[in-house]
């Protein structure tokens, strides 16, 4: 069997020649195309400027010793050393995912009860409905803080009336490290309950009919297609609202600076990641080491994020 001969080598003189005709081609299409480019020139400016550079400056910052007015100062890896063994950052860390594993997993329980029943054939105005369920997403983050900062209040809050009313005594909500977190959890389960709540209406709406009729004639229930049919399809949906919500639940800032302070009230309860980095970069103006926590909290959400998506594979490939 005769092997095929290998083409030989470009000159060099006729391969400069080549790169250099590609080079005239390609700017001569620039220049053909330029106020198409022009036109979208402003966005890729404007993320040039506040996105990449910030991003890459945080990195530099974040081996600087640096208060915001003085001099900078190369502090080599002792940013993040301190990092790591302080035990406030663990704190954040432990209340950020103490507070994401209350939220995450019943806001996604009831946002997925919610989508069936506005799928639901006999739910009656289901676009008012659709409309009233979205609405907190839109809200004021600091409002809404506020106003769960009275229904949680130790003295006058609404819960402590209520629990009043049936004879039971009043907490101290505010004054306990796991009534913070539950006042924040809740926070966080009634602003996005609603929004995962329409994205899973909308995969609910684009799984096919002809699925469920095929499955009816074959003599399967409702709770064999719920889980053969619903629950696979819906699987891309799912891996996409826990991703957004890891990522969403280990930025929490608003609700716990509003509700507790910058110091995350008695004994750190509300403490979170992002409220550390703010206390640490912008009330004690740390800012090299906040530069610092910023890039440890990017690679725990990283690292979070892959987790979730590998257990959500790892299941998709069992089924």
């Amino acid at each position: 069997m005769n092997r095929p001969v290998e083409p030989s080598p470009m000159p060099p003189h006729q391969a400069e020649a080549t790169n250099s005709r590609n080079n005239r081609r390609l700017m001569s299409t620039i220049w053909k195309h330029r106020k198409e480019y022009l036109a979208i020139s402003p966005f890729y400016i404007l993320f040039a400027i506040f996105g990449l550079f910030p991003i890459g400056f945080s990195m530099f910052l974040s081996f600087q010793k640096w208060d915001g007015i003085s001099e900078m100062s190369f502090n080599g890896l002792k940013n993040y050393q301190f990092m790591l063994t302080d035990p406030e950052f663990w704190r954040a860390v432990s209340n950020t995912l103490l507070i994401w594993i209350y939220s995450t997993i019943p806001m996604l329980f009831f946002a997925l009860i919610i989508a069936f029943l506005l799928h639901a054939s006999f739910m009656r105005f289901r676009t008012f409905f659709r409309i009233g369920y979205f609405l907190p997403n839109v809200t004021s983050l600091v409002a809404v803080a506020i106003v769960f900062g009275t229904v949680f209040s130790n003295n006058y809050g609404l819960l402590n009336y209520v629990l009043s009313l049936v004879g039971l005594e009043s907490v101290e909500w505010l004054n306990k490290t796991w009534g913070i977190q539950l006042a924040i959890s809740v926070m966080i389960i009634w602003r996005w309950v609603g929004y995962n709540a329409i994205i899973y209406l909308a995969g609910l709406q684009s799984i096919p009919s002809v699925l469920y009729e095929a499955a009816k004639i074959d003599g399967a229930s409702g709770l064999q297609a719920f889980f053969r049919i619903t629950i696979p399809c819906l699987r891309p949906i799912i891996l996409f609202t826990v991703i957004t919500s890891t990522i969403g639940g280990m930025q929490i800032f608003t609700e716990p600076q509003v509700l507790v302070g910058n110091d995350g009230g008695v004994s750190g309860g509300g403490l979170t990641i992002v409220l550390y980095l703010y206390r640490e970069a912008f009330v004690n103006n740390y800012f090299g080491y906040g530069a610092a926590v910023g890039w440890g909290m990017f690679i725990l959400i990283a690292l979070f994020s892959i987790l979730n998506w590998r257990m959500v594979q790892g299941n998709s490939s069992n089924h």
